[in-house]
């Protein structure tokens, strides 16, 4: 069950990940539509446990109804339906990892929940930009970057092997400059 709220905006909400979200978070890595493109093996929640154990800032985006307040988490009120970090942001650029569940995909909560996180960045950490990487062939992670005026700085050939065959990924900034002048 997500943790308390973090940041939200008119429709979606950031909350802690806790070691409860665990399910969640196995389920998701679990299916294949979100797996496969991923490029992620199957893991049990013992080994998912481990990965809440790194410094990186974990998000469950979330739909909280009207009635759900900052610290209640009932699963009544509030539906989990992704996960943001920021990871590596105590020692270098932060980057973005982000996924939502396939049945939410094309209704621009993946763009908020984003979004909330680059606010959350900026207003934790003095960096002065955070980095995001999307597979080549992911037109719909690199369409939401883009608009939200990230920009491709590189790319890395034959990163990852997903889904039978490797891919290249593409590395996107965004500066801290370009998104205060953007959302003044």
């Amino acid at each position: 069950m997500p943790g308390a709220v973090v940041v939200r905006d008119e429709r979606v909400t950031l909350r802690t990940f806790e070691t409860e979200d665990i399910p969640f978070l196995q389920r998701a890595h679990a299916n294949p539509e979100i797996r496969y493109p991923m490029g992620n093996p199957l893991k049990s929640q013992a080994e998912l446990e481990s990965w809440t154990d790194d410094a990186a800032d974990r998000f469950v985006a979330c739909l909280d109804d009207g009635t759900a307040a900052p610290g209640d988490a009932d699963d009544a009120r509030v539906t989990p339906i992704g996960v943001v970090t920021v990871e590596d942001a105590n020692w270098r650029r932060p980057e973005l990892t982000y996924w939502l569940v396939p049945e939410r995909h094309g209704d621009g909560y993946g763009t908020e929940a984003v979004s909330l996180a680059i606010d959350y960045t900026f207003r934790t950490y003095a960096h002065p930009a955070v980095g995001a990487c999307a597979y080549e062939s992911n037109d719909a992670s690199r369409g939401l970057l883009e608009s939200l005026g990230f920009v491709e700085e590189g790319r890395t050939r034959m990163a990852f092997y997903t889904d039978g065959e490797y891919v290249d990924t593409v590395q996107y900034g965004l500066l801290r400059s370009e998104w205060d002048a953007a959302n003044e």
